[in-house]
């Protein structure tokens, strides 16, 4: 009776064992399938960035994923060389969300890209130059005249290009214009495959620091080298919501740069791999400040899209007005 009454016991307390362990397993393998589906449920913004700007700065702080997860969203970030690359995946539906200067979305509206003007940084015209060897014949503007000339095509440097030669009183097609990536172009300016090269900051202030390079002449009084951000017309409609945490994250982001830029230099220098010298000249020479875009900056924009066209580097005359988020 008493060997009966252990056998039941044991049996009893096996099946209980088994009970317990089946019920934690259940309950571990619940929790991991519900954050599996909470993962699977977050919508996801395809974002691109270039080399250096506010939406760089706002990447590598990290603070946009966490002011988003509460809308159901978690971003996808891509590096572009330049804008004009951005707006190409942009306008095929690769991104969502980017920025840019100020020529690639023109170009992009004329090519009938569906973008939307969302804000715009302050102008910054120390932000762009042309640069000679530091032992160039080339003195002054008027020099350039027949000259090979490096720049990334559809850029904010193809602007200041035209204003340049404007200045200097120098037909446009009496230089010989170079379209490079700044990589290449960078290669190009060292080997002396080009007499010029208009770029814009950090690769600006890297070259200037690196190769002794002369400033022939920057945007000052000649262009407002300003900062969109834009998004595609759909995401913009659907997406009010998300696109004013963006702007509310890049505002904060600004700010902050602008109160620790020798900070901010430390802190950028490994995400994209320059040094800190050159950050911070290229900090302390940018201005701060976002804002919603407006008709003032809108006209601006206009006036590089009617110079544009009629240069003929534009296929059709556009409105920029159009592509200005409502």
């Amino acid at each position: 009776m008493i060997k009966k009454y252990k056998r039941n016991w044991w049996v009893a307390f096996i099946l209980l064992l088994s009970f317990l362990l089946s019920g934690c397993s259940t309950s571990t393998s619940g929790e991991k399938q519900e954050s599996a589906s909470n993962t699977k449920e977050l919508k996801v913004i395809n974002i691109g960035y270039q080399k250096f700007g506010t939406l760089n700065i706002l990447k590598a702080k990290g603070s946009l994923e966490k002011g988003l997860k509460p809308l159901g969203y978690s971003v996808k970030w891509t590096e572009f060389p330049g804008g004009p690359q951005l707006l190409e995946a942009l306008n095929v539906g690769s991104l969502d969300f980017g920025h840019t200067g100020e020529a690639p979305p023109i170009f992009a509206q004329a090519a009938g890209a569906p973008l939307v003007y969302y804000a715009d940084a302050s102008a910054n015209p120390k932000g762009e130059a042309i640069l000679v060897p530091k032992n160039s014949p080339i003195k002054t503007l008027k020099d350039l005249k027949g000259k090979k000339i490096a720049l990334n095509k559809g850029s904010n440097v193809h602007f200041l290009l035209v204003k340049i030669l404007e200045k200097a009183g120098i037909p446009y097609g009496d230089i010989k214009t170079v379209f490079l990536p700044p990589a290449d172009a960078r290669a190009a300016f060292e080997k002396g495959s080009v007499d010029a090269w208009v770029i814009w900051d950090p690769f600006l202030a890297d070259a200037e620091r690196a190769t002794n390079a002369r400033i022939l002449a920057d945007g000052t009084g000649l262009v407002n080298n300003r900062e969109f951000f834009l998004a595609t017309s759909k995401f913009e409609k659907e997406n009010p919501k998300v696109l004013d945490v963006i702007f509310k994250e890049l505002k904060k982001t600004d700010k902050w740069v602008e109160g620790n830029p020798k900070e901010a230099a430390k802190f950028l220098a490994p995400q994209i791999g320059m040094s800190v010298d050159t950050l911070e000249l290229t900090l302390n020479r940018r201005t701060f400040g976002l804002e919603k875009m407006n008709k003032k900056v809108a006209k601006d924009q206009q006036q590089i899209a009617d110079a544009f066209y009629k240069l003929k580097l534009i296929p059709k005359d556009i409105q920029v007005q159009e592509a200005i988020s409502k």
